[in-house]
């Protein structure tokens, strides 16, 4: 028998661990990479009495290896907040999938566990750019102002060190990154103990956003903006970021973070309107390899031609 522990390598993905096992420790294998790779159950060679955890990614995209597993006598807790499509019915499967627009799976487990690590829960859900719910699990914490904003910095920072084409390109392998933080039962202990990891990825974000700041838009109005970033790791990491960054200073606007890839085609980043977090899902899943959440969602790999239709449906669903 084997644990497995496969999650998202951004910060809801990584803090929804961190959650779980500060209350259910397991000595388990994990699996994780970039945030755009979300195929990770394919990893895993299930075999009878397996206990595998899966958080923060599609079960859509992950079907067939999440029947694979459960036909092989695997016992899956599920726990996410994309586009789910049709759950499996089995004993063998306990799942928790919401897709309303203001939660995430960090918050999902902080509620299966009673708020037992809702500090960690509280970045995850910053990390996610959901301000208002994160805002709203720290009320009874009795936080200043200033263990606030370094909880939100935190979740931003472990949400910016996923974004890459590969790990060579982040901060931190997820992984590695979750290793550290799993030290610490209050995230405020891992900023200032960890101080030389929460600088490497505050100085890294602000660099990387500093030079996203400086891209003209291809379109700006009141309705969409659409922004082209280069070919360069530095671009791929900041992506989404950025892309929510926009969102907050432009609540009324819906946004595309095109990146452009080496063969020719373009990384997409789509964020629904600060005040109308709906339809990114939909938008993204009309080309081939996109997919996501009503408020954001993305499309891996965009080819040019399809360009200026991707351009017109989201000009289309963000009249």
């Amino acid at each position: 028998m084997a644990d497995y522990d496969v999650f998202n390598g951004d910060a809801d993905g990584i803090c929804a661990l961190l959650q779980l096992r500060l209350a259910e420790p397991r000595n388990a294998q994990l699996v994780t990479g970039v945030k755009r790779d979300i195929s990770l159950l394919k990893r895993v060679d299930a075999e009878d009495g397996d206990r595998i955890t899966v958080l923060d990614i599609s079960m859509d995209k992950n079907r067939d290896d999440l029947y694979r597993a459960l036909n092989a006598g695997a016992e899956v807790f599920y726990v996410d907040h994309h586009f789910a499509g049709e759950v499996p019915a089995s004993a063998s499967l306990k799942s928790m999938i919401n897709e309303a627009p203001d939660v995430c799976t960090s918050l999902l487990i902080n509620h299966y566990l009673r708020g037992a690590h809702v500090a960690w829960g509280i970045v995850g859900t910053f990390g996610d750019n959901l301000k208002k719910s994160a805002q709203g699990m720290a009320k009874n914490l009795h936080l200043s102002a200033e263990q606030l904003q370094q909880l939100e910095n935190l979740g931003i920072y472990i949400n910016y060190n996923g974004y890459g084409s590969d790990l060579a390109e982040l901060h931190f392998d997820p992984a590695e990154l979750y290793r550290l933080a799993a030290e610490y039962a209050n995230p405020l202990d891992f900023i200032q103990d960890g101080a030389e990891y929460f600088q490497r990825l505050e100085a890294g974000y602000q660099q990387d956003l500093s030079a996203a700041q400086a891209v003209q838009a291809l379109i700006a109005d009141g309705a969409i903006g659409v922004f082209e970033l280069p070919d360069a790791p530095w671009a791929r990491r900041v992506s989404g970021v950025y892309s929510n960054d926009l969102t907050n200073q432009n609540p009324n606007r819906a946004h595309a973070v095109l990146t452009a890839k080496s063969n020719g085609s373009y990384l997409v980043s789509v964020r629904a309107p600060l005040n109308n977090k709906q339809g990114a899902s939909a938008l993204c899943r009309q080309f081939p390899t996109g997919g996501g959440r009503e408020a954001a969602a993305g499309i891996n790999d965009l080819p040019a031609d399809m360009l200026e239709s991707f351009i017109n449906a989201l000009k289309q669903a963000y009249p």
